[in-house]
């Protein structure tokens, strides 16, 4: 079911030849220090925040010790953060028995500062959703690996300049959509892509939550003083505005430092997608949503829909339609991902495949046609992500396998689960998205140009 991707091939070998002289100039030493099979990986975590301290940290450390990674340095813009993130690891290399360096962790205010050590192998970056990508090209050009919080990129600039970068080095780089390393996502793409199930002909996603406080840090914003931090290097390349502690530290509430709904949980659910049928994003989207009920100043809307077609069957191909809907107002329905074909269902909440809609005998018999009805099974082993969480270790097991595959191969110098090309597909995706919510218009791509077109 791929398309055809000779303008992506095309768009890749004409930047590759300069990303190549940039990395080739810039990733030796470290590259080489990481192919002694015994030499021990040192990892610096750029932003020590929720996301971080909740599950890329706790993940990491319960593996350093059997992998041979030790924490080598913290590195955040804001004080507080910086400090409170280095006892943070310490701790948590204690809790799980991991090397560590020295117990005085080195912090770095800022990135030149970071690359400016000589211990650094590879970096877990766990930044405001929009610095993302352009943190990874700056790991990527001081020849590091990096394992990279999920969205990828939320503007075609920074994800064409990041795949253009990424695909002409040799570094590993991993983006965080943990559901390609989670065995129940695992095996549904195994049995979709065995012919079983027949054609995907439609999908439908939900991200259902009532929390009047998600992404809200009422307790921290008051202790983020501009004098502590370093707001032009948090803007990066987007436009300058007056310091605003709540942009800082509540950015999922505000364009455009994240979209909100799609940057944060759309992307784990396309990704899906993608990575099931082979198609590197849709052929259109179209979008609408509102701030419906929490109005404190947000400016990305609590709750939203979107409608994507993927394939060609307007011109007579295959494909199929997904609908995502996500509010933060009402939480019934919770986390879904239910696909379709026209003999039944493969539910990824309940992990069960079954008849449900098939083509039932005495329809198909009067149009000519034979029944299609799949048997009732289960994803064998399939692990619910509701379900994965380690009592012994606190880390969900997503993320722990996620993180183990990026750590696997970046000894092994192996490409991962979630590599660039995944990344800038559940880019296009999101800001395939993010142009609809935004214009009110049908939005699709530009092949040849690889950017987003409205209307």
């Amino acid at each position: 079911m791929a398309i055809d991707r000779s303008s992506r091939r095309d768009f890749i070998k004409a930047a590759g030849a300069g990303a190549a002289s940039i990395a080739l100039s810039t990733r030796a030493s470290g590259y080489r220090r990481i192919l002694g099979a015994n030499d021990r990986v040192r990892v610096a975590f750029v932003g020590p925040g929720d996301r971080a301290r909740d599950a890329l940290i706790p993940a990491f450390m319960r593996l350093a010790a059997e992998l041979n990674f030790e924490p080598a340095a913290v590195c955040d813009i804001w004080s507080k953060r910086r400090e409170e993130g280095a006892a943070f690891v310490t701790q948590q290399a204690d809790k799980f028995k991991a090397p560590i360096g020295s117990e005085q962790l080195p912090t770095a205010r800022n990135t030149d500062e970071l690359y400016a050590m000589k211990n650094i192998d590879a970096v877990i970056i766990a930044t405001a959703d929009f610095q993302h990508a352009y943190h990874c090209m700056e790991a990527v050009r001081a020849g590091k690996d990096a394992y990279v919080e999920k969205p990828f990129a939320n503007t075609m600039s920074d994800a064409r300049a990041a795949l253009k970068l990424v695909s002409g080095s040799k570094q590993i780089v991993q983006v965080g959509t943990q559901r390609r390393s989670t065995p129940n996502y695992m095996r549904a793409n195994e049995f979709l892509k065995s012919g079983k199930f027949g054609d995907i002909v439609m999908a439908e996603m939900t991200w259902n939550v009532n929390q009047p406080g998600r992404w809200r840090r009422p307790d921290v914003v008051p202790q983020l003083r501009e004098q502590d931090t370093d707001w032009k290097r948090f803007l990066i390349n987007r436009p300058y505005e007056p310091f605003d502690a709540r942009k800082h530290l509540e950015f999922r509430l505000f364009w455009p430092y994240s979209s909100g709904i799609p940057d944060q949980w759309m992307v784990h659910q396309i990704d899906t997608v993608h990575w099931f049928t082979g198609y590197d994003h849709p052929a259109s989207v179209v979008a609408n949503g509102g701030i419906y009920l929490w109005r404190d100043g947000r400016k990305n809307f609590d709750t939203m829909t979107a409608v994507f077609d993927y394939g060609n069957a307007a011109g007579g191909g295959k494909g199929f339609q997904v609908v995502y809907s996500s509010r933060q107002t009402n939480s019934a329905g919770g986390v879904k991902e239910i696909y379709y074909s026209n003999g039944g269902s493969l539910n990824l909440d309940t992990n069960k495949v079954g008849p449900a809609g098939g083509l039932e005998a005495h329809h198909a018999k009067a149009m000519g046609k034979e029944p299609f009805l799949l048997p009732e099974m289960s994803l064998s082993g399939a692990e619910s992500i509701k379900a994965e969480i380690s009592a012994n270790t606190g880390v969900d097991h997503s993320t722990l396998a996620h993180m183990r595959n990026w750590m696997e191969c970046v000894r092994a110098r192996k490409t991962p689960n979630a590599d660039i090309h995944a990344a800038y597909n559940h880019s296009v995706a999101l800001c395939m998205t993010i142009a609809a919510l935004h214009t009110g218009k049908r939005i699709t791509f530009d092949e040849a140009k690889q950017d987003v077109v409205v209307g």
